[in-house]
């Protein structure tokens, strides 16, 4: 899942919710530092509110991507987002066509969720910033007992970019996928992927119920 499916049934706990991106936020800032449910859970139940918080919102993080990853409908469009990658991209039949639709399964129900309720994500990019990108680093810090000073700059510039809108139109979102393919270090991927892009958001799209979570659903009818 990615930040937006993550927080949505979470909006009501503004740090809960925000914590949700924590572990993704991490392997962006620093890939060593890994905020693990082990870890997090030791603070379940700390005197701190925003630690607590903090803590659930890692290990839903980690529950809720086990869950997604395990649904047939998760590997069933993953499987046939990898054949027609693959014959898009002739010659590539190694990892990348895999990779490459199980992040955009994860892109897509983001902005699937958009596009029928906008002001989710209103709420999502508003309760960042109401809790604070320097309340979120302490507690990560805490958590994983390593500094990660690089995590608020991180949390802050995520805000200001809003990059979870540009999964609406195919030439941005294929943007923020090879940024993915870049940090990762794969091949960007072509500008002709954009003519199927909207094809394979039709899909996802028609498959969501089955893809997430009834709390998901439940917030982006």
């Amino acid at each position: 899942m990615n930040f937006l499916s993550h927080a949505i049934p979470y909006l009501d706990q503004p740090v809960l919710a925000v914590a949700t991106g924590v572990p993704d936020w991490l392997s962006v800032v620093d890939r060593k530092i890994r905020a693990r449910s082990r870890s997090a859970r030791v603070f379940l139940n700390a005197d701190d509110p925003v630690l607590r918080d903090v803590a659930h919102g890692i290990t839903r993080h980690h529950e809720d991507d086990r869950w997604f990853h395990g649904t047939e409908a998760f590997v069933k469009t993953n499987f046939q987002f990898a054949i027609e990658l693959r014959d898009l991209l002739p010659g590539d039949a190694g990892f990348r066509p895999t990779f490459v639709g199980h992040i955009l399964i994860e892109m897509l129900l983001d902005a699937i969720a958009i596009r029928r309720q906008p002001q989710v994500a209103e709420r999502y990019y508003q309760a960042i910033t109401d809790v604070g990108a320097i309340e979120i680093e302490r507690c990560v810090n805490q958590i994983t007992g390593k500094p990660t000073a690089g995590l608020a700059p991180v949390v802050q510039r995520f805000t200001e970019i809003q990059f979870l809108y540009d999964y609406l139109e195919p030439d941005r979102l294929l943007f923020r996928l090879n940024q993915v393919m870049k940090r990762v270090g794969l091949d960007a991927l072509p500008d002709s992927l954009m003519g199927w892009l909207p094809d394979a958001e039709k899909l996802v799209e028609s498959r969501r119920d089955a893809l997430l979570d009834a709390s998901v659903q439940s917030e982006t009818k």
